[in-house]
């Protein structure tokens, strides 16, 4: 599904080759036509002025986005495990589900970050990436309603994605959830996690602190490989 391909770039950082790009994935968006048109139609406006707008902009919006706080992470397990030492014994199953199927990761890039998990589906069958992304729903939804909360653009890459799978989530209840949540992307709070954060000695630090490499940066329903795992050899 070349639309996913086209979210995974989307949720990247902002870089002068995927603007170049532009032409290309709306006409994926729309040739292929997996999305609702009405859901094409805000992708493209968000393509269109992420193009129009100057390029370290968009760079420095992104940081601030996804880059501050935990709340926003790209990194799935942030969401799932935080700081313990199962999101590393996670990221290894599902490094080991990349492999078995011959999508190959980087040693600088981690597994559970959104848009290289986008691009791993991308390639796999329809009925696989149902399942995939209905596994991580509760993430996307949470995501969606905090970037709608702050009235941020970004909010339509998860929206498109939350169409693909069937809505199990109660976003009315979600969003007055999150409508009471504390930010945690002030200098205030930044100041209080750093503070907190304790020194890691073990095997999973090497997992867990190349996280830089891809995102530098609630806990929701847990995503379980095992499950994706029964799933894909059943």
């Amino acid at each position: 599904m070349n639309s996913l391909k086209v979210l995974s770039a989307l949720l990247c950082y902002p870089e002068q080759s995927m603007l170049e790009y532009k032409t290309d994935m709306i006409q994926i968006l729309n040739q292929e036509a997996v999305l609702e048109l009405s859901v094409r139609d805000q992708l493209v406006a968000f393509i269109n002025a992420l193009c129009a707008r100057d390029l370290m902009d968009s760079q420095a919006e992104y940081v601030e986005t996804f880059d501050r706080g935990r709340s926003l992470s790209l990194l799935l397990f942030e969401h799932v495990h935080g700081e313990s030492r199962d999101r590393g014994q996670a990221m290894v199953d599902l490094l080991k589900i990349y492999k078995e199927n011959g999508f190959d990761v980087t040693a600088n890039e981690l597994p559970d970050y959104i848009p290289l998990y986008l691009e791993y589906l991308s390639q796999r069958p329809d009925a696989e990436i149902h399942d995939w992304l209905s596994e991580i729903e509760h993430i996307l939804a949470l995501l969606a309603t905090r970037l709608q909360e702050r009235e941020h653009p970004y909010q339509i890459i998860f929206q498109s994605l939350l169409s693909l799978v069937d809505r199990n989530v109660d976003m009315e209840q979600l969003q007055r959830t999150v409508s009471e949540e504390v930010r945690d992307d002030s200098a205030e709070a930044l100041d209080k996690v750093w503070e907190e954060t304790a020194v890691r000695f073990g095997a999973d630090d090497s997992l867990a602190d190349c996280a830089s490499a891809n995102q530098t940066g609630g806990q929701v329903q847990k995503v379980s490989v095992d499950s994706i795992r029964r799933r894909k050899n059943a």
